[in-house]
């Protein structure tokens, strides 16, 4: 119990000072009241007000109920505040579940990103399956096969897919499966989960491609070592299967750099994200971060960053818990 509760107190802290660096960031480097009210926001509206500048047409063509909707913009924002103040009000709103409202389309930031995080989290789920599925019988097959033809060749192609990016390869297989031989739709369908999973074939093999020959290289180099230890030689010795080894005694313990990484993946796949679904217009959580940060929407960036690293925490938080499921010690060692 202990062990848990010090890293759900370590997930929180990550999360408020994760929100808070964004939340600085936005406020201090864009005005937030620019985006509300346009360029009435750069007058000096206190001025006008107080009946000190009687000619406001030299003030950007506002007059006082332009200024008045400005001081109105500014109590509704709680822009007068100072930031620490802000944040601590805006934690307290996000606990209620109200990451507020879109300065573009005056929509509530969580029901842009309810519609819109189904598909990034379905494309996430899809190429984290391909991954797995190509990485781990390989490295199977690698280990069992080390220094063959089948281990050099999967090895050279695993370097060549970990050094391209994921904006090139995107591209060759856009380029491949959907200009040249038309396999695949080039733009997202929705209409029914078969045409949702065809859509997404193509940008999660762009995400998995590269994970996969991570994954391979990381559980290639544990069952290897293994493979070579004491208690698999005596059971070689005893007549067991070659399957039954694997599975029943060497996978198990081979497992820890692949589960550690298969965590850290979660924010490189929010990123490749970022590109794949530009590339594939997908409209999902990445295209509508890209889609924020070019219109400076304030709350929708940081409802999207707060969604992204609690995300990310969690399942790094779900990793640590698999780690005592595989190996009790670590649940009494940490």
């Amino acid at each position: 119990m202990g062990f848990i509760l010090k890293r759900v107190a370590q997930m929180v802290a990550v999360i408020l000072a994760a929100t808070f660096l964004a939340f600085a960031a936005m406020n201090s480097l864009g005005d937030p009241l620019f985006n509300v009210v346009g360029f009435h926001a750069s007058v000096d509206c206190d001025a006008v007000l107080a009946g000190e500048i009687e000619d406001v047409s030299g003030q950007g063509g506002t007059d006082v109920g332009d200024c008045e909707v400005v001081e109105a913009a500014r109590e509704k924002y709680h822009l007068n505040d100072p930031l620490p103040l802000r944040y601590v009000r805006w934690v307290g709103d996000v606990v209620q579940g109200d990451l507020g409202v879109s300065f573009k389309n005056s929509m509530p930031v969580t029901t842009i990103i309810g519609n819109r995080i189904p598909k990034s989290i379905f494309l996430m789920v899809v190429a984290e399956i391909f991954a797995l599925l190509i990485a781990v019988p390989a490295a199977i097959r690698a280990a069992y096969k080390a220094n063959r033809a089948f281990d050099k060749s999967a090895t050279v192609s695993s370097f060549g897919f970990i050094s391209l990016p994921n904006f090139a390869l995107g591209v060759i297989l856009f380029y491949l499966f959907v200009v040249k031989w038309q396999i695949f739709p080039s733009r997202y369908e929705d209409d029914d989960f078969f045409s949702r999973l065809r859509s997404t074939v193509l940008p999660a093999m762009t995400l998995a491609l590269p994970l996969a020959a991570t994954y391979f290289r990381l559980l290639r180099t544990d069952l290897i070592t293994t493979l070579q230890e004491d208690f698999v030689l005596m059971a070689k010795a005893k007549g067991l299967s070659d399957r039954w080894i694997m599975f029943r005694h060497v996978l198990r313990p081979s497992l820890f750099s692949l589960v550690t990484v298969f965590g850290l993946s979660t924010g490189g796949l929010i990123g490749g994200a970022l590109v794949v679904e530009q590339i594939f217009v997908i409209p999902g959580l990445g295209r509508t971060f890209v889609e924020a940060v070019i219109r400076d929407d304030f709350p929708l960036v940081l409802g999207l960053v707060t969604v992204i690293s609690s995300s990310f925490i969690a399942i790094n938080f779900i990793v640590d818990m698999f780690y005592s499921v595989i190996d009790p010690r670590v649940s009494r060692e940490t």
